[in-house]
C-alpha cells in the first residue's frame, strides 16, 4: 500500500518545490512522545499556494490526507501513516495589529502568547505552556489554568478537503471540551486571528511566570509524553482516579504512569505505540473496575498497527 501511494502521489514532485517531500519519514521524530512508525509521504508545504496544490491533488487522486501539528497531542501507531501527513510547521508567521494578533498555525501557540505579551496584549497567558501548535489549539480548543481558545479567537483562514479557501467566523466554531469544527469536518486551518486586550507587561509577564511555575512543578516534563491522556470526567479528575487506583508508576514496556502526575503516561525508556496505547487500556479498564467510571482519551490516536507476517 505505502509503494501504491508513493507512486500515484509521483507528479507532486514536479508541482511543489524540491524538499517539500519527504518519502518513508519517521514520525517518531516528529512527536512528543518519540515514538510512532513511518509516514509514507511527509509534506511540509511553504505557502497557502502549495497546501491547496497538496489537498487538491489528494482529492483528486482519493490519497487520504492526515495533518500533523507539533505532535504534542497525538500518538501515532507503529505501523506509520499512509497517504501523505501534512505539517504546517514553515507557515509560522505572527503579526500583531492593534489588539488583533494574527497567527499562521503552524506556529507555536507558546510563541504567539510570547509575541501577545511583547505587544502587552493580555488574553492569552493560560496558552504560555501549551506544547502545540496554533492550529492543534485551534482543533482541540486547548485550554489551561482557567483560559481556553474559545475565550479570544475571532476568526480562521481554512482550507475544505477540496482544497477550497473558507474564513470562519466565531459563530461557526463550534466549540466544546476538546473538539471544534475544525477536527469534525476536516478543515486545514492556515491562519487565525485573536482578539485580545490591551494590558500591562509587567503584569502580563508575571502570570505567565505564575503559570510555567504551577507547569514544570507538577507536571513530569522530564519524559516524552502526550501530554494529559485522558478528559476530565464530570464533576472528577482523572489523575486523581488513577493515583487512587494505585496506578502511579506502573509500566508495560518503556511506558509507565507517571509518578509525578498520574495524568501523564511517560516514555521512558524507548516505549512502542504499542506499549503506551497498552497501558492506557490496562489504566481505563482499572479505573473502571474500581470506580466504575470510564476514562475517555483527550489523546488523539492516528495511523495504523503493525501488520504481522503471515506464517507459511
Amino acid at each position: 500500500m505505502m509503494k501504491r501511494y508513493i507512486e500515484i502521489c509521483k507528479p507532486l514532485w514536479t508541482l511543489l518545490p524540491e524538499g517539500t517531500i519527504h518519502e518513508d519519514e519517521r514520525l517518531c521524530k516528529h512527536t512528543y512522545t518519540q515514538m510512532g512508525g513511518a509516514a509514507d509521504l511527509f509534506i511540509t508545504p511553504q505557502s497557502y499556494e502549495e497546501t491547496q496544490t497538496v489537498l487538491k491533488f489528494a482529492h483528486e487522486h482519493r490519497v487520504p490526507v492526515t495533518l500533523l501539528g507539533n505532535g504534542s497531542n497525538v500518538i501515532v501507531k507503529d505501523g506509520g501513516i499512509r497517504g501523505i501527513t501534512l505539517s504546517l510547521k514553515k507557515l509560522n508567521t505572527i503579526t500583531c495589529t492593534g489588539v488583533e494578533l494574527v497567527a499562521q498555525t503552524g506556529a507555536t501557540i507558546i510563541e504567539a502568547s510570547r509575541r501577545a505579551r511583547d505587544a502587552e496584549l493580555t488574553g492569552l497567558e493560560f496558552a504560555c505552556g501549551i506544547p502545540g501548535t496554533v492550529g492543534g489549539a485551534f482543533y482541540m480548543n486547548a485550554g489551561a489554568y482557567g483560559g481556553q481558545i474559545a475565550d479570544v479567537l475571532e476568526s480562521v483562514l481554512v482550507l475544505t478537503e477540496q482544497g477550497e479557501f473558507k474564513t470562519l467566523s466565531k459563530e461557526e466554531f463550534d466549540f466544546d471540551y476538546r473538539k471544534s469544527v475544525f477536527s469534525a469536518k476536516r478543515y486545514i486551518a492556515l491562519e487565525g486571528t485573536f482578539r485580545l486586550q490591551k494590558g500591562d507587561m509587567a503584569q502580563i509577564q508575571a502570570k505567565m511566570d505564575e503559570l510555567t511555575i504551577a507547569r514544570e512543578t507538577k507536571q513530569p516534563l522530564e519524559y516524552p509524553s502526550c501530554g494529559s491522556v485522558f478528559k476530565r470526567p464530570p464533576g472528577m479528575f482523572a489523575g486523581k482516579l488513577i493515583q487512587d487506583s494505585g496506578l502511579q508508576g506502573t509500566r508495560i514496556g518503556g511506558a509507565e504512569v507517571s509518578k509525578k502526575h498520574a495524568g501523564f503516561i511517560v516514555n521512558v525508556d524507548n516505549a512502542t505505540a504499542t506499549e503506551y496505547m497498552s497501558l492506557v487500556r490496562h489504566v481505563q479498564q482499572t479505573v473502571k473496575d474500581k470506580f466504575g467510571v470510564e476514562l475517555e482519551t483527550e489523546v488523539i490516536t492516528i495511523g495504523e498497527d503493525i501488520e504481522e507476517p503471515v506464517s507459511d
